[in-house]
């Protein structure tokens, strides 16, 4: 069921990315916060009237709780000159009303077709694989903490937010320069390049970016039902699967929460035990925090439960118990609010560690390599 409303623009209330939040008047009464995609619907003036798809906010919903501008009506733009990719062929969010043309890295148009064509290997590239995306920026303070010069990109599956311009943290990490590039895959759009699938995606952000890491992870919005295979983030094990696949070094970030009021998310999900150790079918390393102090308890039940996944993976999955110190600092020099499932650092540090430990690790690959690479 769709739920449809129509308003007035009232005020433009903040903008980022390809993204701007409006005020809009309904026409039923009452103000409501209102999504605009400037590549969909243009920007927009106070006095624009509006059709909006209020469905996630009645609904109430959490990440997705606001009102999602589908047109005006009276002031459709001749051509938005920020669209990504005008000239392309690839159809992201395909056969619904807001489907987008789009230049795929990929495509026999993009001048990085010549490079991917026959490409199939990632050469060993470190790929960080993450089941929510607020693990993004966590995971990437781990890294900046190790070597603030290595080269990030983030992969953004379309389990969650399909446009990326929904997603203030990937804007605000671009910003501050935390974050080098974006590829968003699958359905998802509106990444600094765009690709067909996981697969190409990694290729792309090795051989076009020159990554020296990978971060994968869905967009906001992560859909869960409570049952054991009914939730988005299957989509980590199967990155894991790619990832290893071509070549590249796939490192599991756990999702892990002391505060999770629910006892199947407490300690390390049971998503990321079901993703790493049902849905990936290849070699990945564990990074598994070495919690101490007043984590300590928290952080006896991960390890044991990270042993567990491990044990049961018939070699395939190694742990690496890995120490936090300095990361506080680093997660508090987060250029992006940490917020997952509405809690903030200070209400979930182990979840925080745990992201950002994946990220020392992973980068600690890179830098070893190339202490090698010198010596030889």
């Amino acid at each position: 069921m769709i739920q449809w409303r129509r308003g007035v623009v009232v005020e433009v209330r903040s903008r980022w990315a390809g993204a701007v939040e409006y005020a809009v008047r309904l026409d039923s009464g009452g103000v409501v916060r209102a999504l605009g995609y400037v590549g969909v619907v243009g920007r927009l003036d106070a006095g624009t009237t509006v059709l909006l798809n209020t469905t996630a906010l009645e609904r109430g919903l959490g990440t997705g709780g606001l009102a999602i501008v589908v047109v005006a009506p009276d002031a459709l733009p001749d051509a938005v000159d920020d669209v990504r990719g005008l000239h392309g062929h690839v159809v992201k969010a395909r056969y619904t009303p807001s489907q987008t043309m789009v230049l795929g890295v990929d495509e026999q148009d993009s001048e990085h077709h010549p490079v991917l064509a026959d490409a199939d290997d990632l050469a060993g590239l470190p790929v960080v694989v993450a089941d929510l995306h607020s693990a993004l920026p966590a995971i990437l303070a781990g890294i900046r903490d190790t070597d603030p010069a290595l080269r990030v990109a983030y992969v953004m599956t379309d389990g969650g937010a399909l446009p990326i311009d929904f997603s203030r943290t990937v804007a605000g990490l671009r910003e501050s320069g935390w974050l080098d590039a974006s590829v968003t895959v699958g359905q998802a759009f509106g990444g600094d390049l765009e690709a067909v699938n996981v697969h190409t995606g990694l290729l792309a952000a090795h051989h076009v970016v020159g990554a020296d890491l990978v971060v994968v992870a869905q967009g906001p919005g992560n859909l869960g039902t409570g049952t054991r295979w009914g939730f988005s983030g299957t989509s980590a094990g199967e990155a894991v699967n790619a990832a290893a696949t071509l070549g590249g070094r796939a490192v599991c970030s756990l999702r892990i929460s002391q505060a999770d009021p629910r006892e199947r998310h407490l300690g390390v999900s049971h998503h990321s035990l079901t993703a790493y150790g049902r849905v990936s079918l290849v070699p990945a390393d564990v990074p598994v925090p070495r919690l101490e102090g007043d984590l300590a308890a928290i952080g006896t039940r991960v390890l044991d439960q990270a042993r567990g996944l491990c044990a049961s993976s018939s070699g395939r999955l190694t742990l690496h118990e890995v120490a936090c110190d300095g990361l506080e600092a680093a997660l508090r020099a987060s250029p992006v609010a940490l917020r997952t499932m509405g809690r903030g650092y200070d209400d979930d540090r182990a979840g925080f560690l745990g992201a950002a430990v994946a990220g020392r690790y992973a980068a600690g690959l890179v830098v070893r390599r190339a202490e090698r690479a010198r010596a030889t």
